[in-house]
């Protein structure tokens, strides 16, 4: 009889432990924010003195060069302190890119270019081979689509190119930093050729 019991009790505790024995606990409740799984959070500039009003193309940033068309439309504020720029053999934005980008992802998503396309044309100083630089170009402009991306532009939307140092100027490092830059127009547009 004992043993019957005990394999009667033996039997039961999977079961128990599966169906949660009629346990009553709640599952905690917590207050999150809403956010769009994979969309980040605009950055939002510390001060808004940092930044300028523009009127041609030019350089927006460190790293960025918009047309003016594409300023003018989205009413962007550039970066007052836009000195060139990614640094050698890098592709990573600053925090001012991230500041010039967000206004342009909201003008793309839900303002004046809402439905229009972009071109991203990343770009490279000429040390290194041509196949290297245009590589070097190519992962500018892709880490400008990604971030875009992320604030909810689709990616059909941005045409991702690379010159790399095929319309470089510079012939020192002043210069060179000049052509390290993703120049971004409306797509069908002429590059900006920001110096």
């Amino acid at each position: 009889m004992k043993l019957a019991r005990f394999a009667l009790i033996a039997a039961a505790i999977p079961l128990c432990v599966m169906s949660g024995c009629g346990s009553k606990s709640k599952k905690p409740t917590t207050t999150t924010t809403a956010q769009t799984p994979g969309k980040s959070q605009p950055h939002k500039p510390a001060n808004d003195q940092l930044l300028k009003e523009v009127t041609t193309d030019e350089r927006v940033s460190p790293n960025l060069a918009l047309a003016s068309d594409i300023v003018k439309l989205c009413n962007i504020k550039a970066s007052a302190t836009a000195n060139p720029s990614f640094d050698y053999d890098k592709a990573d934005l600053t925090p001012e890119d991230r500041a010039v980008l967000d206004q342009l992802a909201t003008c793309l998503v839900s303002g004046a270019l809402k439905g229009k396309n972009v071109a991203l044309v990343g770009r490279a100083d000429p040390r290194g081979t041509e196949e290297y630089n245009l590589g070097l170009g190519s992962r500018r402009a892709a880490s400008v689509s990604s971030y875009l991306n992320k604030l909810g532009v689709d990616n059909p939307r941005m045409d991702v190119n690379t010159r790399g140092a095929l319309d470089a100027t510079g012939t020192d490092e002043a210069g060179w930093a000049k052509d390290r830059r993703v120049d971004i127009t409306l797509a069908g547009s002429p590059s900006a050729q920001t110096p």
